[in-house]
Formats: structure tokens, C-alpha cells, sequence
């Protein structure tokens, strides 16, 4: 077993130098402060999917010492956190390292002893991960299975006593009585030892795994054999999963999956491969084109919706949590591209950004410029748009200026695109820019983008200030006693930084004889935007053709709660900005509408969101060109690998599913499965459900995988939500997302979908 498990991790690295290291486990400093630096000793485990580290704490659980190597979003050389920044400037940067993990835990700060073992721990570490996502799911499933094997065999021979395989069972999170585990046991060990070795682990292996219910799809399109002709995969396509370009996809996809040589060879599939395709990404709910940038950008940028983030550099609530770069990082690695900047003067004459009146820290507004740049364009080339709250002087309003125009240099937009006054230009023509949004100053020539008068140097302008808004009694008493102006002076230098963006407060719907200058935007709290769309829905989508529109959540979520975006985008807005570090179900629909158009943070609107002659109103669906209606056809047939919800050993899952349909007043649906008791390692549903969905272009459909409890809150599971457009049709796997929005390894639904038109 322990052989086996390792060959499974790290065959292909099996020589590698890096590796040998990593396995053998080296001193490192760990830094958590300028007084703390301790050495500690890491380790690669053998499964070469864990690390262990020490710990000199008392009475810490061994699974406490172990993380993850999917648990690494990111491995950064030298100075690379605030904490590296602080705490080990006196240390040289080719030694340093930082571990920055998935969720919301801390980042580990690192020091090697040498440059070498820097280079050993961060080559080696990109290796892995590189591994590990490179991964098939089948791979990942025997990996999976043979770590808990190993778990199970506790006296580590090697062998699987009954009383072990009983332990396993509940480690893959499944119960099974002493009879059925006993005839388990009987069926494998035909060697009558009481132990299972060897190949008898193998045959418990495959009857552990096996899918009866693609066996059953597959046995309809195979022949004697057990081979699926291509000219049967051919019609499996067509037929079934509704792939138009079935006759060049076969070919291709028995090349890609099929691990049996003479299959191969007879261009034929067999039951492995088939079941390697349907885990496959072709195989995947979501449409793979859909990965890729499809739509067209190269309209103005009033008419796509803009993947955006609320008080980004805040990293828990809006009171007293901790303010860091890292969240930047995180929103514009998660898509975001609309980060918030609160800024204020700070000490040394450099501006600072934190929530004003509150306990939240504060960070240089220098080393936030430096994280966007860093790290605006990784994820998408398109613009970002950094959404400025100043409240600075006219001094440090200069400083933030000339930090923007040194630091971002020629990223910074700072004059029109190809002199285009008339409207926004295109994400397309806007690649690779930052655009400023905020106040500026008055003008006596029009046109976006131009220097206005050139002899003010600074004027008073209208302060926004979306901080006093917050409803909290300490808040209240800090505004009370500075005494708040409604105006703000605006400094020259600043106010040239805004091309595009320019804030401006919202005095009702324009006035077509006189209207607004369309670089002109406004943002509003979430009550305010919503009883917009409650009451004047068809004006507010007009409005949003031409302007931008920025939402916020209301004062009163001062826990960073978030409200749903889907009432917004429903008429429109695009700026519609989340907290990107609260999870739930308003934060998976969010990622689940960007996930479309490449995870690029810019999805287009519909063509009636986007039309001059419009007349769309989403409270009051009338006959237009919005689409056809549709009906969904929804079979949730089974899960696979639902993790753990509850780290105690016999605790196993009872899973239900519900299907949640978000879109239109009237498309909103929620249905749900029965619960299947004791079983998340294979759960059966086989349950159909329909819904009717009138505007298919603004739905979104989210499943929810929960472990339900009949004496309180069920505990969640795990989701995936997509739009209704990128839905594939057939039998499909649907790869679940933990509470942060980051993959599980191994845990999928198996689903069929049939979509028709309705008549």
C-alpha cells in the first residue's frame, strides 16, 4: 500500500533533486513577527501530497502538523507578504520564501539556512503542485483512496485486517454494517488469511470504485467485447450528450482518454476510458468553450458586467478585522476587476488605507499600488478599475498622484483612448490598463479625458463618503466628534488621474434634452439600486447602456455580509461590488456568472440589456426578443467522494442536493433530492426534476451538496453554480466547490441534463 501510494504521487519526479530534499525535510525560520522567528523543522511526507511541520505547542493533534499540498494556492520567493516586508527585510531575499494557502488561513512566512535549500523548497514545492494539478480524476481518486488505505493500516504491515477495512470505510465516508463488511472482506481475501495483500487490496480497490450506473450508459453503446466503436461514440455524442461536432470529437477524445494501447489502436473505447472522458473537462456541466474568452469585446465598457470588490483591503469585518495587500492579491487572483482604495492621510506624509472611523488596521496606500500592479494582470488582460474613496489633503492627495504615475507608469490610462470622447472605448482597446475612478475637478472644455482648466490647482468638490454611512453606534460617535464636511478639496494632480470614471452623485434619470456626459457614474447603496429596479427597472437599463453604475452593500453589514447581485445585473449595473471575503451563497453565484468568458472579470450583457429601443423590465416579463423559454430537464443520478464534514472519525455524511435556479422573479426555484443516510463515498439519488426558465440568459443554476441534520442547520458540503447558457446536455460530472470556491480533488455529482425549448 505504501509503495503503491507513493508511486501513484510521484512517479514522475522520482529522481528529481528537489524532491529527494523536500522528502528528506530541512530547518526552516518560521516569522510571525519582529520578535517572533523560530526554527522549525518541514517535511514532505512519503505520500508526497502532505507536509509536516513541527510544532513546540502542547497537546497539538498530529493532523494539526500536517497541511496539504492542495492547500497552496501560491509559493512566493523572497519578500513577497507583509509579513516578509516587515519582519525580514534584514534577511537577503534569495533565502526567503512564503506558502500562501487557499483560504482564509495566515500565510507562512519561511527562512532557509541557505540560498539552495530556498531554491530546493520553492522549485520543489512548484513541482508538486504542478503534479497534483495535472492529475486525471482517476488519478486523483487512486491517490486519494490508497492515503486513507494507509491511514487504515494502523500496524503499518501492509495488510488489511477486517477490523482495518472497517476503518477505512468510515475514513472515505461510508457506513457499512459488520455483515456487508465481513462479505467484502470474504469475497477479497482468497487466500484465507484474514488479511488482505496485495492484489486482494486491488480487488477490494475496484470493487470499491466501481460505477455501476456508467457501466450501464456504456453497455448500451459497446459490444461483446466491452469496445465502443467510434462510430458508436459517434452516436453516444450526438444522441445523447447533444455535441454538434460528434464525428471530429470521437476520434479525438478516444486519443485523449482511452488508456488501453490496442483500444487505441482500433480507434475504440473502452469502459476505463469512457469513464476517464465523462470526469474529463469534456465531460464536465460546464461548457469548456466557455473557458476561453468567446465573447465579443470590443463593445463600450458600459455594456459588460464587471467582476467587483467592496472595501477590498479588508480581510474580515468592517469594524475591527485586519486590513492587508494580501486581499488584493486574492480578489484580483479570484477575477476581480474593480478593487476599492479608502484613503487617508497618514503619518510621514504618506497616505494610508484603512475603513475611516473604525478599528480596522491600516496599510501604506503605496504598498497597495504595488500588490495591483504586481498582480492586476495574471488572471485577465483586461482593465482594472481602482475605485478611489479620498479623504485625504490636498498634500497627500499630490503623494497618492504621484505613487499612481511612478509605481504603475504606463498602465495608468491618463489620456483617452485614441482620443474617443464620444464613449467608453472596449476591454478590448483597454488590455493590460488601470483605470482610476473618483472626483474631478470642473472644467471648462467637455470631453473625457482632457486636463480641464489648468490654472486650479485644487477645488472643493462633493465628498462621498461611504464609511459614514455604516450603521454602528461607535462609527456615529467618531463622525460626531471630527465634525463632517459635505465637501472635499480635490487636488490638480489627482483629479487628472480620472479619464473614464468620474464620480458624480445621482440626481434621478437624465433628462434627454440634456444629457449626462457618459463618463459620469454614480454608485449607490444596495437599498437605493434596488428600489431603482423595483421601480424604474426599463430607466435604470436605459441609464446602464451608457453610464456605469457602482453598487455597495448597505451600512448595516458590518459583519461584511453580502446581498444578492442578481436584482442588479437583472437591470444592468455593472459595478456591482461584493465582499470578496465572505462566503456564501450571494459569493458563489457571483463566481459562478464570472466563471463564464474565460474568467475574465467581464462578462457581455444580453443584447436587450444593451439595446437603445429596449423595453425589457425583468418585474414584468412582457413578449420580446429576450429569448426562447426553456425547460430544464435535471437528473441527479449520484455523488462521488463528498468529503468530510465532521473531522470525528465515525461521523459519516447523510448528503442531500438541492437545485437552486437564480435569475428572473419567476425563474426563481429551489428543488431538493432525499437524503441518502450514512453514505458520502458513493450516495444514489436518481432523481428527475423540471423547471421552467422564461429568460434563460439572465438564470443561473447552483447546486448545493448538504449533510442534512435533523436537529439543527445542516452543514454545507459543497456547491457549483454556472449560468444556464453553459449548460452541456447528457450525462455529466459536476466537480464541487468547497464554502471558499476552490475545487475538491475528488468530489463530483453525476447528473443528466436535457434542455428544450418550451412551446
Amino acid at each position: 500500500m505504501e509503495a503503491n501510494g507513493t508511486f501513484l504521487a510521484c512517479n514522475r519526479l522520482k529522481d528529481d533533486k528537489d524532491l529527494k530534499f523536500l522528502l528528506k525535510g530541512s530547518q526552516l525560520l518560521k516569522v510571525k513577527s519582529g520578535s517572533w522567528r523560530k526554527e522549525r523543522f518541514y517535511k514532505l511526507q512519503e505520500d508526497c501530497k502532505t507536509i509536516w511541520q513541527e510544532s513546540k505547542k502542547m497537546l497539538r493533534s498530529p493532523e494539526s502538523q500536517i497541511f496539504s499540498i492542495e492547500d497552496i494556492r501560491d509559493v512566493r520567493a523572497g519578500h513577497k507578504t507583509e509579513g516578509m516586508e516587515k519582519y525580514a527585510k534584514d534577511v537577503p531575499e534569495y533565502r526567503c520564501f512564503s506558502i500562501i494557502f487557499k483560504d482564509q488561513r495566515k500565510n507562512l512566512d519561511l527562512i532557509a539556512s541557505s540560498e539552495d535549500d530556498a531554491n530546493h523548497w520553492i522549485s520543489g514545492l512548484a513541482k508538486i503542485i504542478a503534479h497534483s494539478n495535472s492529475m486525471n480524476q482517476k488519478e486523483k481518486l487512486q491517490h486519494w483512496i490508497h492515503t486513507c488505505l494507509r491511514k487504515a493500516d494502523k500496524n503499518k504491515d501492509n495488510k488489511m485486517s477486517l477490523k482495518e477495512l472497517k476503518n477505512f470505510l468510515k475514513e472515505v465516508n461510508i457506513e457499512v454494517d459488520d455483515y456487508h463488511a465481513r462479505k467484502i472482506f470474504q469475497h477479497c481475501d482468497k487466500s484465507k488469511t484474514e488479511a488482505l495483500e496485495d492484489d486482494e487490496i486491488e480487488e477490494f480497490y475496484k470493487i470499491l470504485t466501481e460505477r455501476k450506473e456508467i457501466d450501464k450508459i456504456f453497455q448500451k453503446y459497446s459490444d461483446a467485447e466491452g469496445f465502443m466503436s467510434c462510430q458508436n461514440l459517434v452516436r453516444f455524442l450526438y444522441e445523447t450528450q447533444q455535441e454538434e461536432d460528434a464525428v471530429v470529437a470521437a476520434p479525438a477524445l478516444i486519443q485523449r482518454y482511452e488508456p488501453n494501447e490496442r483500444a487505441k489502436r482500433g480507434n475504440a473505447m473502452t469502459k476505463d476510458g469512457f469513464l476517464m472522458y465523462l470526469l474529463s473537462d469534456d465531460g464536465n456541466i460546464f461548457n469548456s468553450s466557455h473557458r476561453k474568452v468567446y465573447q465579443d469585446m470590443t463593445q463600450p465598457l458600459s455594456h459588460y458586467l464587471v467582476s467587483s470588490s467592496h472595501n477590498t483591503y479588508l480581510m474580515e469585518d468592517q469594524l475591527t478585522g485586519p486590513s492587508s495587500t494580501e486581499a488584493y492579491i486574492r480578489a484580483l487572483t479570484k477575477g476581480c476587476r474593480c478593487v476599492e482604495l479608502d484613503c487617508w492621510d497618514g503619518p510621514n506624509s504618506e497616505p494610508v488605507i484603512y475603513h475611516g472611523y473604525t478599528l480596522t488596521s491600516k496599510i501604506l496606500f503605496s504598498d497597495v499600488i504595488k500588490a495591483i500592479k504586481n498582480y492586476a494582470f495574471k488572471t485577465s488582460p483586461y482593465p482594472v478599475i481602482i475605485s478611489l474613496e479620498n479623504h485625504c489633503s490636498v498634500d497627500q492627495q499630490k503623494v497618492m498622484a504621484q505613487h499612481m504615475t511612478t509605481i504603475l507608469q504606463d498602465m495608468l490610462l491618463v489620456a483617452p483612448v485614441d482620443g474617443n470622447k464620444s464613449q467608453f472605448p472596449s476591454p478590448e482597446q483597454l488590455k493590460g490598463k488601470i483605470l482610476v475612478k473618483g472626483k474631478k475637478l470642473s472644467r471648462h472644455e467637455d470631453p473625457a479625458g482632457t486636463n480641464g482648466n489648468n490654472n486650479l490647482e485644487a477645488e472643493d468638490v462633493s465628498d462621498e463618503d461611504e464609511a459614514a454611512e455604516m450603521e454602528d453606534e461607535s462609527v456615529k460617535t467618531e463622525i460626531q466628534q471630527k465634525g463632517k464636511s459635505d465637501t472635499l478639496k480635490l487636488a490638480k494632480e489627482l483629479s487628472d488621474t480620472v479619464v473614464y470614471c468620474k464620480s458624480v452623485h445621482f440626481n434621478g434619470f437624465e433628462d434627454p434634452s440634456h444629457p449626462r456626459a457618459f463618463y459620469e457614474m454614480s454608485s449607490f447603496t444596495e437599498s437605493k439600486a434596488l428600489k431603482l429596479a423595483q421601480e424604474s427597472a426599463t430607466s435604470f437599463i436605459h441609464h446602464n447602456i451608457r453610464h456605469l453604475s457602482r453598487i455597495y452593500p448597505a451600512g448595516w453589514r458590518t459583519d461584511s455580509s453580502n446581498y444578492n447581485p442578481i436584482d442588479l445585473w437583472n437591470v444592468g449595473c455593472q459595478i456591482v461590488a461584493l465582499n470578496f471575503q465572505t462566503a456564501g451563497t450571494e459569493m458563489d453565484v457571483y463566481q459562478g456568472r464570472f466563471q463564464d468568458n474565460g474568467f475574465s472579470g467581464y462578462v457581455l450583457k444580453p443584447e436587450f440589456l444593451r439595446d437603445e429601443q429596449t423595453k425589457f423590465n425583468p418585474k414584468s416579463i412582457t413578449e420580446g426578443a429576450w429569448g426562447t423559454k426553456k425547460k430544464l430537464l435535471l437528473k441527479i443520478i449520484s455523488g462521488q467522494q463528498l468529503p468530510k464534514v465532521n473531522k470525528s472519525k465515525n461521523s459519516i455524511v447523510d448528503p442531500k442536493v438541492t437545485i437552486e435556479i437564480h435569475g428572473v422573479q419567476q425563474d426563481n426555484n429551489k428543488k431538493q433530492t432525499k437524503v441518502i443516510e450514512n453514505n458520502g463515498f458513493n450516495p444514489k439519488w436518481d432523481e428527475e426534476f423540471t423547471f421552467d426558465i422564461e429568460i434563460p440568459a439572465l438564470a443561473l443554476v447552483r447546486f448545493v451538496v448538504e449533510d442534512f441534520d435533523m436537529s439543527t442547520k445542516n452543514d454545507f458540503i459543497g456547491q457549483y453554480t454556472l449560468p444556464f447558457t453553459s449548460l452541456k446536455q447528457g450525462y455529466r460530472h459536476i466537480h464541487l466547490l468547497t464554502k471558499n470556491g476552490d475545487p475538491y480533488s475528488s468530489s463530483t455529482l453525476f447528473v443528466y441534463i436535457s434542455i428544450e425549448d418550451c412551446d
